[in-house]
């Protein structure tokens, strides 16, 4: 038996090994406060958050797979199932990344997995549920392959009670980790294989920015471009400072670099990512440079394609705007979340920002940007929002014009100073209150939607449409579907289509003959 095997041989033993003394343990309380003692002295304290110095972050570049486990994964395969937001998509990109490079090949099918890891989302209750019963699904398949791996990663993990409910009630798992560390998922899995319990890693303090992570990106076409982690709003509702930490900024000159790098291996869009990213840089504290300066140098890139989420209209300051206004590869399709249209609601969320100011930064944006297409996030039934406030929703929407929105039923989450308010309005009544404002939402979308019939629009193509592989489907530079008949050639393109018919979410259309690429 040569090193590598023996190394497998081990892990495959000690995962046997583990799944026995779970069998024979008599008391699973006793094994989760071994657990959770560890844990307890690790979790996300919101005082400690608030009071977090930024000179506590440092940038390494260093991230290199250890030697003893640059093979480990050859000749097995790994599954990552992504729950959330594009951070949550981004972070899969990276262990991917990683896990690829300690030579394991991904996989779609679950049976053919020897790492599943589930990467989480901490924002929506749903969620939440529905990770716990994926956790569920799991264990007759980690009761007939004792050596697969199972982790559960990601938001949840930074929560103190989601860990404790595993730990007592989900004992198949094999590995918690949270978001700070990342690209310590080498030792991780190593640990997994060969130690003795489960492995729980979740660090309270808000890990350093690792420059020189793998990736492996979705596609070729689209990338997402990290530029900062963490948020620094506190929002009443909002658990994301918990489980993501405090602002970091990522050095312009790194973030700058990467999008040359995707502009070299023929990406044609960039999404810059960030919980806040227009609070980018107001970390730093020996430069001046905002989103706003790192947009204008990437504006001169040759890159077809800018976006950048997600805002917080508080931080989209007037150098942002200015920059915006130049156009060229900076699209003028802003997602602008307000949350809510009444004052007193956003006071309660600690929003910072009242209907007056929202309604003020939209007229700075319109008189830059003529053309901007506005889209947003919307709750209702925040506790206690009355039928006057919902309705000072409603005619924000119409006043804004906004072209889509993302709307929520008010989700409580533990931990949130929103979670310990009481709340007297029904749930029927905060359905029935979605219920109109998505009627208003679908008039608005399908009005705008109309005015494209009969224009022809530049759309970046990014495939087959879900629907019917006939069809291709793209982007344009306003975030709109269109589904149109084409040559796959013209995949991963910008061609120009002709609308023919316009739908409430969707345009239909018919490429323009002799199209070329537009860059």
């Amino acid at each position: 038996m040569n090193e590598e095997q023996r190394i497998q041989q081990a892990g495959i033993n000690q995962v046997d090994n583990n799944i026995e003394r779970i069998k024979n343990t008599k008391s699973d309380d006793m094994i989760a406060k071994y657990f959770q003692t560890s844990y307890e002295a690790q979790s996300p304290d919101i005082k400690k958050a608030r009071k977090r110095l930024n000179e506590d972050v440092q940038i390494h570049y260093d991230f290199a797979i250890p030697e003893d486990m640059a093979t480990i994964g050859k000749g097995k395969k790994f599954l990552i199932r992504t729950y959330g937001c594009q951070m949550n998509e981004h972070d899969t990109e990276v262990m991917a990344g990683i896990l690829t490079e300690m030579g394991y090949e991904a996989t779609s099918d679950t049976n053919d997995a020897d790492i599943i890891l589930l990467n989480t989302c901490a924002i929506r209750e749903n969620a939440e549920n529905k990770v716990f019963g994926e956790i569920g699904h799991l264990k007759p398949l980690k009761i007939e392959k004792p050596d697969l791996i199972i982790g559960v990663c990601g938001c949840m993990s930074q929560e103190e009670s989601v860990v404790d409910r595993i730990l007592k009630k989900h004992q198949h798992i094999d590995l918690i980790f949270g978001t700070h560390n990342i690209h310590r998922l080498p030792q991780l899995v190593k640990e997994a294989l060969f130690g003795k319990e489960m492995i729980v890693e979740v660090w309270s303090k808000e890990g350093d920015v690792i420059e020189n992570l793998p990736k492996v990106r979705k596609g070729k076409i689209k990338a997402w471009v990290n530029i900062m982690y963490g948020c620094d709003k506190f929002c009443t509702y909002c658990i994301v400072p918990m489980t993501r930490g405090k602002e970091r900024s990522r050095l312009p000159q790194d973030i700058i670099q990467e999008v040359r790098h995707l502009v070299a291996q023929g990406y044609q869009e960039v999404t810059l990512l960030g919980q806040n990213v227009n609070a980018y840089g107001k970390d730093f504290e020996d430069i001046e440079y905002g989103l706003g300066d790192l947009m204008n140098d990437i504006h001169k890139i040759d890159i077809p394609r800018v976006r950048f989420t997600t805002s917080h209209p508080r931080d989209f300051d007037d150098r942002l705007i200015e920059v915006l206004a130049k156009g060229g590869n900076l699209l003028d399709h802003i997602h602008l979340p307000v949350q809510s249209g009444s004052s007193e609601i956003l006071k309660k969320m600690n929003r910072k920002y009242t209907r007056e100011d929202y309604l003020e930064l939209v007229r700075k944006i319109r008189k830059a940007i003529p053309n901007a297409t506005l889209t947003t996030d919307i709750i209702v039934g925040f506790p206690n929002e009355t039928e006057e406030q919902f309705e000072e929703t409603m005619t924000l929407m119409e006043e804004v014009g906004f072209e889509a929105a993302y709307t929520y039923i008010y989700s409580p989450r533990e931990g949130t100073p929103a979670a310990r308010k009481k709340d007297d309005v029904p749930e029927s009544v905060k359905k029935q209150r979605l219920y109109r404002l998505n009627e208003l939402v679908n008039k608005q979308s399908a009005a705008s939607m109309k005015t494209y019939k009969g224009k022809t629009v530049k759309v970046l193509v990014e495939g087959e449409s879900k629907k019917d592989p006939d069809i291709l489907a793209g982007y344009t530079e306003k975030n709109k579907l269109v589904n149109f008949k084409g040559p796959r050639s013209s995949i991963g393109k910008i061609v120009e289509v002709e609308i023919t018919e316009a739908k409430t979410w969707s345009l239909d259309g018919v490429m323009v003959e002799n199209t070329v690429e537009v860059n």
